[in-house]
């Protein structure tokens, strides 16, 4: 059996802030591709077309560790090539990345609402990882965790890709200490504090996460901070971190989050891509931990505020 080689260092820089896409050439016991691109347009033809596939061989886009790859050079199953996949036009989230924290290990950020974490999808280039490597002059910039794109709030990020690793076993073994905000209804009969736990389920291709029976997967800390016009004020503390859980949790409760456009009911159709005029009343608002590498504890608060508290 043969062994595999750890992949090389990319021939090619960023883009955008982005990575290259990186193929490893598979082995092909039945002998279907003769040449590099039977394989490329065999493997992207579908998605972008067969003579996109060729047009980037003829460009020299498609690059091995030793340099541009042409469209007939035979098979060979182990090869590692790069090339860069082309972005469509992305609408500005018109809201800048606030620094909390900055050192030679870690940046802290405010992430706006509406801007992902990472590429993903639809969203490539407009997302906080690619901005702040352009704007930043970072390249090995890395997530230690993730925000949804609707939620506003502390980021963690990594400098030095190596760091990654001690940063991320923090959020899996629930070591940090997270802290919501949220603005929604105030309902005198929800009685508050209390500790919601449940099933979560995201389907694939589905917006909405749903509640489900069986064996819970998710908890909730709910406290209500303050109340006024007909609205709350509340402090979230999720002990885990399921897709959409303090959005579930709350719509759960009857007091679903102000502005959120899948709970109690997915809206049909949603915001157009370029409205920004609406955030999701959720804020992460701090983020308590002691650090892996230098044993110093911290704590980090976002400096944003929620829009629609009176």
């Amino acid at each position: 059996m043969r062994r595999r080689r750890k992949a090389p260092p990319s021939p090619l820089p960023q883009r955008d802030g982005i990575d290259p896409v990186r193929v490893r050439l598979p082995e092909d016991p039945e002998g279907r591709w003769g040449t590099v691109y039977d394989h490329l347009a065999a493997r992207y033809g579908d998605a972008v077309g067969r003579e996109r596939v060729a047009a980037l061989f003829r460009e020299g886009r498609i690059v091995s560790e030793k340099g541009p790859v042409g469209a007939d050079e035979p098979y060979g199953p182990g090869r590692y090539l790069w090339f860069h996949r082309e972005f469509a036009a992305e609408t500005r989230v018109p809201f800048e990345i606030g620094i909390v924290h900055r050192d030679e290990r870690l940046l802290i950020v405010d992430k706006p609402h509406f801007l992902a974490t990472t590429p993903r999808g639809r969203h490539i280039t407009e997302t906080a990882v690619a901005r702040l490597r352009r704007e930043l002059g970072l390249p090995g910039l890395q997530p230690a965790h993730r925000l949804d794109r609707l939620t506003a709030g502390l980021l963690l990020c990594v400098v030095r890709p190596g760091d990654r690793g001690a940063y991320q076993t923090l959020f899996r073994d629930r070591l940090v200490r997270k802290e919501y905000e949220a603005i929604a209804p105030y309902d005198p009969g929800v009685a508050l504090p209390r500790t919601v736990r449940g099933r979560i389920v995201k389907e694939r291709g589905e917006p909405a996460a749903r509640e489900a029976a069986g064996e819970p997967n998710s908890e909730s800390r709910i406290e209500l901070v303050e109340h006024r016009g007909g609205l709350g004020r509340y402090r979230l503390r999720p002990a885990t971190g399921r897709t959409h859980q303090l959005r579930v949790h709350m719509s759960g409760l009857g007091l679903p989050i102000l502005d959120d456009p899948l709970y109690p009911v997915v809206q049909d159709p949603g915001p157009a891509p370029d409205d920004f005029s609406r955030p999701l009343q959720l804020l992460a608002k701090a983020l308590e931990f002691t650090d892996p590498v230098t044993g110093e504890p911290y704590r980090f608060e976002s400096g944003l505020r929620l829009a629609r508290w009176p």
